[in-house]
Formats: structure tokens, sequence, C-alpha cells
């Protein structure tokens, strides 16, 4: 494995993106915009060999593209109650879109994608107390649209009322900090043009950015403008998992230090 100080992978990503268009390395490979510039610079699975310096990582993203960019998966407390397939699907999820067909006729589901901007159509929506010291999942039902009123009658009578969720699902700030901290190390943000011509794509690398020092004050204002969300994705037979995902474009908002390369 090639192994760089920071001055030379910086002068070698430049001279990465002066090349120009660069055909995918891994045709059909969805992470070809990564394992494309991993290859280029001879190095593994995001893991920069940079000696005598704290964990780095290589991330790179299509420019200009509206998916969102998974962080980490965890879980919210009270871990013991599992509270997603526990009270989140049992009494307030609904009949899920495959049910009698790819699963049984009694087949629930709860997905929500929310975040601390607005509510979902269905009333749900993060909030932050600063003064507890948690992220938590809030239920309104005045917030809930009209397309979803008979789903709303059923909550009624499964929960036995329209109030607060009781116990309100959380992650404490202390928690959060460290699973994020572990996950959102020093990178290089490679991002990266990207055509398709005869079904092969190509990647021109144009933006190249240093993001260094983790910052949890700007990951809390990022969930809270709808920047950072999180992804519940739970059906009666499996859990998927809770996940905090990130739009396009914001990833420099959870570092202290930015250092503009190209």
């Amino acid at each position: 494995m090639k192994i760089y100080t920071k001055p030379q992978l910086i002068e070698k990503l430049k001279q990465i993106s002066k090349q120009g268009w660069i055909p995918n390395a891994r045709h059909g490979n969805a992470g070809g915009v990564g394992n494309t510039l991993e290859d280029l610079l001879g190095i593994e699975e995001n893991n920069l060999p940079i000696p005598n310096a704290a964990e780095w990582e290589l991330k790179t993203q299509r420019h200009a593209t509206s998916s969102l960019t998974t962080l980490f998966h965890i879980e919210p407390s009270p871990r013991a109650v599992k509270f997603v397939p526990q009270i989140l699907l049992l009494l307030y999820g609904w009949k899920h879109g495959e049910a009698g067909k790819k699963y049984s006729k009694k087949e629930m589901s709860f997905r929500q994608t929310i975040h601390g901007h607005n509510s979902s159509d269905r009333g749900f929506i993060v909030k932050i107390d600063r003064a507890e010291r948690k992220i938590l999942i809030s239920f309104d039902a005045s917030k809930v649209t009209k397309k979803h009123k008979v789903w709303l009658k059923s909550v009624t009578k499964r929960a036995g009322n329209l109030n607060e969720l009781n116990p309100q699902p959380y992650w404490g700030f202390d928690d959060l900090e460290h699973k994020a901290g572990t996950k959102l190390l020093n990178c290089f943000y490679v991002q990266a043009e990207v055509k398709k011509e005869n079904d092969k794509e190509f990647y021109h690398y144009t933006k190249i950015t240093m993001l260094q020092k983790f910052n949890f004050e700007g990951f809390l204002k990022a969930l809270e403008e709808g920047k950072i969300l999180i992804d519940f994705d739970a059906r009666t037979g499996h859990n998927h998992g809770t996940k905090f995902r990130m739009r396009q474009e914001c990833l420099p908002l959870l570092y202290e230090k930015i250092t503009k390369i190209l």
C-alpha cells in the first residue's frame, strides 16, 4: 500500500483532478467514485496511510446528487425497551405495502425519515433538549396530514390516546457525540462530476476539501435545520436499524476546521 504524507496526498489529488474524466475502475459498482479514486491512490477502503498523524479517511461523493449519505446506525434509548419494534412499530406502524404479497397479510411497517426543521406527514419530529442533553423523537397528532386520518384513528385504538410519546425515544448527547466522533474522523472530502458514455461512467474529481476535528454543535445544528435526518426502517419481520443520514454538500458543517484545497 502506498504511504503518503499530507502534502504528498494533496499533490497527488491535484494531479488526479488535472487528468480530467477518468473511467470507472469497477464497472457496475455503485461506489465507483470512491473505488476508482482509491485505485488511483493505491490505497484500500477509505483509510489513508498517513504516518505520525491522527486517523484520516477519504470520503467521496458524486457532485449535485440528491441521495442521502448514511453517517452511522444507533438505536434510541431506553434500549431495554427495544423502542422501534416494540412501541413505534406496534403502536404507530401501518400496513406494509407488500403485506399479503411478499410478506404475510399482517406485516406492519414503520418507515420514517425525520429531522428537526418540521414535522413529517405523520406528526413525528426531532427535538433537541440542550438542558437535558438529549435528542428526542416527538409525536404531535395535530401535525398529521388528512391523508393519514384512518391511520391516526388506528393509533388511538392501539396507543390508547394521541398524546406525546411516553416514554420518548432519545439519544443522550454523550453517547451520540462518542458514536459520531468515532465515525466522522478527519478526512479528505473529494467530490466528483459524473457523466455516462455508452453505459460506462466517468468521473472528474473537481472539489477537494480537508476537514478536521468533529464539531458536535455543528452536528446538532444540522439536525435542527433538516440537513441531518434520522431514518427509521422497521417492519414486523425485521428492524433494519435506525440511521443518522446526511444531505449532500453538508459534511463540512460537521467539522471545526475546513481547508479548501481545490
